[in-house]
């Protein structure tokens, strides 16, 4: 197993490390291209803008629309590249993962269809279509830690595991940022003049809205999901917390909708306080606010009848819920 050397966001040389990791880029990638996948997360924002300083053009950044992203986030997110003078390109693929995902419930097969839809098919037509030899991606020490210890397999995390992906998939995988946790992420994020608005934003999981659907990922879960999640950032959004989220449970509950017993769905809010993911304690939300959020949802979405808090820290809770 591949040993790695944590660089704390304590002792970082912002400056040194974004110079070391340009030429350390460069001379991976020599005189040919790399590409990259971009989410709108700060790990893949901060390494999108770092290989485009290592590559330039030669670096192509695509965001693929797996259909479970949040409300308009590929749109979102490739203008606001655009501004910084880098070009993505919005690769449609929805069809492929829910058709992966059908069926499938258990967590870490769901973690592995979207990973092998991900790497295999919609990545490999793209390398074939480029001609890159080099994935560019922004893997980061936690991803690693929760893989090895079987916490949950990140679906970035594959040499650690004893996976070649030239053998897997057909190309080399960069990861810059290994070495680094969130704090040291977001640090590397301004030094690369990023806007805040990018490089402190709240973490969103590789998996995107499937790690926040428990059970079967289809199109009308993820947008119930999707729905709630809007509601509960747009509230959230001028607190200074780490993370937070809805995530959709699978059982229904009972309900009442207009004097009638129903069997709805069920939305967990969760709202975190940490520095790298490692350890986390939920927020002490003011109760009003939990009760603004769930009168909300549940009337800007019919088929919710129940939202509740979480209030287990990590450990023995995980920050994201599959």
């Amino acid at each position: 197993m591949i040993k790695i050397k944590e660089i704390k966001a304590a002792n970082i040389n912002v400056n040194k490390f974004i110079e070391d990791k340009v030429r350390d880029i460069r001379e991976s990638v020599g005189d040919g291209l790399a590409i990259n996948a971009l989410s709108g997360g700060v790990d893949s924002s901060v390494v999108t803008a770092l290989g485009h300083r290592a590559l330039g053009k030669r670096l192509k950044t695509y965001f693929i629309d797996n259909g479970i992203m949040r409300e308009n986030e590929p749109a979102k997110v490739a203008a606001a590249f655009k501004k910084l003078g880098i070009k993505v390109e919005i690769v449609p693929a929805s069809k492929a993962f829910f058709a992966a995902l059908k069926g499938i419930t258990d967590p870490e097969e769901k973690r592995e269809a979207i990973t092998q839809t991900f790497y295999k098919d919609i990545f490999g037509k793209l390398v074939v279509k480029s001609k890159a030899k080099y994935l560019l991606q922004g893997t980061i020490l936690t991803d690693v830690d929760e893989t090895v210890a079987g916490i949950k397999r990140q679906h970035n995390v594959f040499e650690q595991l004893g996976i070649d992906p030239q053998k897997a998939f057909g190309y080399k995988i960069l990861e810059p940022l290994i070495e680094l946790r969130k704090d040291g992420v977001r640090k590397v994020g301004r030094g690369l003049g990023l806007p805040e608005s990018m490089f402190d934003r709240i973490p969103f999981p590789g998996p995107a809205l499937a790690a926040r659907v428990i059970g079967e990922v289809t199109p009308a879960r993820v947008a119930l999901v999707r729905k709630a999640t809007a509601i509960t950032e747009e509230t959230l959004k001028k607190y200074k917390v780490f993370q937070y989220m809805a995530i959709l449970h699978e059982d229904r509950v009972t309900g009442m909708r207009n004097n009638k017993r129903v069997f709805g769905n069920q939305i967990e809010i969760r709202c975190w306080n940490s520095v790298d993911a490692r350890v986390a304690t939920p927020t002490r939300l003011p109760f009003d606010v939990l009760e603004g959020i769930a009168a909300k949802i549940t009337k800007a979405l019919p088929e919710v009848v129940s939202v509740t808090y979480n209030i287990t820290g990590k450990p023995t809770s995980t920050i994201e819920a599959v």
